[in-house]
């Protein structure tokens, strides 16, 4: 199969899918946890997104996680307002396939999921990750906090020291502000849950995160 040019360049505002202003209708109940998967969440709970691929895989690495209440699977950090997931295909989108992970620090810090993330995918590989490639698949860290912020950026650090070691090239993950989560067609919540034998692109470094 050989991907337009474009799959692998962000467009720019004016190339954009124009969208719509209908939010995606959603089943409001996690298909595991039976907790919400939309805002309002209880107050001692917090929020952190991430893109490391193909978001099936991605979020049953988070919801299986110790600590971790609720995820959910979206589209973000792109131009087109409330996309589909055939929009989001094009490329003509600029979005990524995101994870929400809603969490009780308490039981499970962000640090704990920075290393998750690093360490089950690989962040090295630009607008793609293993056989799917294109800029939806893209690596990204989107933050809700200063602190949030401060952690990916130092933990990005580390894990490039650390894979630079082992022979591996450099990070391309994304860290910035949480933008707009827009969530995805209510088939994509918790896919592999409902289809235990779906497709999972997601393979990691093999290089641990230092202790």
């Amino acid at each position: 199969m050989i991907l337009s040019s474009k799959k692998l360049t962000l467009p720019t505002a004016e190339q954009a899918l124009a969208g719509r202003q209908t939010a995606m209708p959603i089943y409001n109940q996690h298909f595991v946890t039976g907790q919400p998967i939309v805002p309002p969440f209880a107050e001692h709970l917090q929020q952190a997104v991430f893109g490391l691929g193909c978001f099936w895989g991605a979020e049953r690495k988070f919801w299986l996680h110790s600590g971790v209440v609720s995820t959910a699977v979206g589209y973000c950090g792109g131009i087109t307002p409330n996309p589909t997931y055939d929009e989001v295909c094009t490329g003509m989108t600029g979005h990524n396939e995101g994870v929400l992970v809603v969490f009780d620090p308490a039981l499970c810090s962000y640090q704990e999921l920075l290393n998750l993330f690093w360490t089950v995918h690989n962040p090295t590989q630009g607008m793609g990750q293993g056989n799917d490639r294109g800029t939806q698949y893209r690596s990204g860290i989107y933050t809700y906090t200063e602190q949030q912020l401060m952690e990916a950026q130092a933990s990005k650090v580390d894990y490039q020291q650390a894979i630079s070691a082992a022979g591996f090239g450099l990070i391309t993950t994304e860290i910035m502000k949480a933008p707009v989560f827009y969530y995805a067609e209510s088939y994509h919540q918790q896919y592999l849950a409902k289809n235990p034998n779906g497709y999972c692109g997601l393979g990691g470094l093999g290089v641990a995160i230092k202790a």
